[in-house]
């Protein structure tokens, strides 16, 4: 690689940085290239210094964020990929325009095909289904009925 696409990575990540500082999103939440990143599945809580009117995400498939509060946003990882994040405030100004990464969690998943069924289990320490996007509906049905049988017997 050559030292000049190297710097422009490099720019291109501390001007992210500091736009998302100027916005007020945890530093901790960014991915190294500058986007805001969360594991699929899972939700990550990004605080913003002017107050939050509006939320857009590029491909609601990928991930999704709601208004806590007004300076509070709270990112949910939908499935696997890229996607972009924009923050307007009340008078439809720009507050954030960023990229999101959602990225595969930490425990080991495995993904079965079955000709074009697909179906995804979490296998740490044990295999258990887990509901994924783009799973066959069968199998999330039974997964989903399943997980509320044992809910309705905790109580």
């Amino acid at each position: 690689m050559s030292h000049r696409v190297l710097n422009w990575r490099l720019v291109r990540s501390l001007a992210a940085l500091v736009f998302l500082g100027a916005a007020g999103i945890d530093g901790a939440a960014m991915a190294s290239d500058g986007a805001v990143s969360v594991t699929v599945n899972m939700a990550r809580i990004l605080r913003i210094s002017s107050p939050a009117s509006t939320v857009v995400v590029g491909n609601p498939g990928i991930a999704d964020v709601t208004i806590q509060d007004a300076q509070t946003l709270i990112l949910t990882g939908k499935s696997y990929g890229t996607t972009n994040l924009i923050v307007l405030d009340p008078a439809g100004n720009p507050i954030v325009d960023t990229m999101v990464e959602v990225a595969r969690g930490e425990t080991q998943m495995i993904t079965v095909f079955q000709g074009l069924s697909k179906t995804t289990m979490a296998c740490e320490p044990d295999c258990q289904p887990v509901i994924m996007l783009g799973d066959d509906t069968t199998y999330t049905a039974q997964a989903i009925a399943s997980s509320g049988l044992v809910e309705q017997s905790a109580q």
